[in-house]
């Protein structure tokens, strides 16, 4: 064990219970700047649980005792990672678990049941959860709020077995089984009267299947119903990649500031926007630099490091939080200087891999896996290949074009609807400008969409002769697929296949079916 990448076997530190056996020793430097970071980190949990409202809302909802696992999480996402990577890992994660803390907090500030800060709640826009918060660029003074990212997103990162509870909820309700567990649970949280109550109003889109619609449907009932807080659909086009169903899809998004601005009372402010887009645009020209980076022999943005960060980045604050900028900067100089000095992730980079397809919510540090077990570089993954367009910063017709570009292009619908060319052919033209032999491609059993076109990306695979690892999992039920199942495929592949051993061996089998 030591400061030197791949000192020691990262199995050793897994046992039989919900915890690890111990830390992992990175090195005097990296060890203690890994444990002040992860103090840090720990501030930011105790100045949230330290108000009473939110220590009463940890004991009125099942959900919150996941987040006592936060802790854990930085130890998952950092394995392995030493210098300039863990710096990188370290940076991102605090700022994505200090929005995360700020988004529990205001929920349980507004929350009828908490803190029922009445002035605070009538100026928050409930917003689903696979929704972009774009829409709120244009409301400086109001609070653009997600319910079910805490409550599902969130907590699936955190602990595997946190939504299996809520998808029993939905099936005893009569609810089909075979649906997505994703929108199911959400439904289940509503069933169950597990979502914090607050909002003067909320916005729901047609996202990406018939699934999240059912969801949706059973949501917005209850928050019409029996809140009291009026539903607006955002009906944005499935077509997006064609032209003619622009102006429609602009249209939608002027309704849906319309229907803000007559429950709130707030108007839409188009310097506040503009100053946003700019924000957004810059964020955009970093994530390519990146990304161009990731395309050289050392690639510097990779796996979670890339997925987890532009994913809150792009949908979460879409340019709303100045701090993400700064971020940016710094995040870049590290991986210029780490470029330049050529360093590397693990101890051998065997292959280089595109990630495709909806990923593992409950074994999001799969890709981190990958890489210290076998040494496969996950490049790019399908959910970091969002926007590339450069919002107007001045024009206020091409800004409505902008935000409705955004709402069909994004997380999941800007490849999975649009034409079997977003999911399928940009997939081997991304491989092209990656160098990349190998596609590891997630297939999520209760997505109709993906599994459809099985036999097409076999033939495309054998064509380009690239190595296809098909990985079955059921998105957040580890019942289904456990952890070492997903695990097993890829180790089956490589084994029979590619005829190689693994980087780290004692990686290969982990008893973590317990573990957070």
């Amino acid at each position: 064990m030591g400061k030197k990448v791949g000192s020691e076997p990262l199995g050793k530190l897994y046992g039989t219970g919900m915890v690890r056996t111990r830390r992992e020793w990175r090195g005097v430097v990296d060890t203690v700047y890994y444990f002040f970071q992860w103090l840090g980190i720990l501030g930011i949990l105790v100045k949230v649980i330290v108000k009473p409202r939110n220590v009463k809302g940890f004991f009125r909802y099942r959900w919150m005792s996941n987040f006592l696992a936060v802790p854990m999480l930085l130890d998952r996402v950092t394995e392995g990672l030493r210098g300039s990577y863990l710096r990188i890992a370290c940076i991102e994660y605090r700022l994505i678990i200090k929005e995360m803390a700020a988004i529990v907090d205001s929920l349980f500030r507004g929350d009828r049941r908490m803190g029922n800060d009445k002035a605070f709640s009538d100026k928050t826009v409930l917003l689903d959860e696979n929704e972009m918060s774009a829409i709120m660029m244009g409301f400086p003074t109001l609070h653009g709020l997600s319910r079910e990212i805490p409550c599902v997103y969130t907590s699936n990162l955190l602990t595997q077995h946190s939504l299996m509870h809520y998808l029993d909820v939905v099936q005893e309700f009569g609810l089909p089984g075979d649906v997505c567990p994703m929108p199911a649970a959400e439904a289940g949280i509503s069933i169950e009267d597990d979502f914090c109550v607050l909002g003067k109003c909320a916005i729901q889109c047609n996202t990406t299947c018939d699934g999240s619609l059912l969801g949706n449907g059973i949501i917005s009932k209850r928050l019409e119903l029996e809140d009291g807080i009026p539903c607006f659909q955002l009906g944005v086009p499935l077509r997006h990649t064609e032209d003619d169903v622009q102006d429609y899809a602009a249209g939608e998004v002027r309704n849906a500031i319309r229907f803000i601005e007559e429950q709130t009372g707030e108007k839409w402010d188009w310097d506040y926007y503009f100053e946003c887009a700019h924000r957004v645009n810059l964020a955009t020209r970093t994530r390519m630099e990146w990304l161009e980076m990731n395309k050289t022999d050392y690639p510097q943005f990779i796996g979670m490091n890339l997925c987890v960060y532009s994913e809150t980045n792009y949908m979460g604050v879409s340019g709303k939080v100045p701090e993400f900028t700064r971020t940016d900067a710094k995040l870049t100089r590290i991986a210029e200087k780490a470029m330049k000095n050529k360093e590397m992730y693990c101890p051998e980079y065997r292959h280089r891999a595109i990630v495709w397809g909806v990923q593992s919510q409950y074994f999001f540090e799969f890709l981190l896996w990958l890489q210290n077990c076998w040494g496969i570089l996950p490049l790019t993954d399908m959910l970091s290949m969002l926007s590339t367009r450069i919002l107007s910063e001045d024009d206020k017709d091409m800004a409505m074009k902008d935000l409705a570009w955004l709402y069909e292009n994004m997380i999941m619908r800007n490849r999975t609807h649009g034409g079997y060319k977003t999911l399928l052919d940009n997939l081997w033209e991304f491989c092209e400008e990656f160098r990349a032999d190998t596609v590891i491609l997630w297939e999520h059993m209760s997505c109709k969409a993906l599994e459809g076109m099985h036999g097409l990306f076999e033939e495309k695979a054998r064509e380009k002769g690239i190595h296809l690892i098909w990985v079955s999992h059921d998105l957040v039920d580890p019942r289904i697929m456990t952890k070492q199942g997903i695990r097993d495929q890829v180790n089956r592949y490589m084994r029979t296949v590619m005829r190689e051993e693994p980087v780290d061996p004692s990686l290969e089998h982990v008893n973590d079916d317990n573990v957070w």
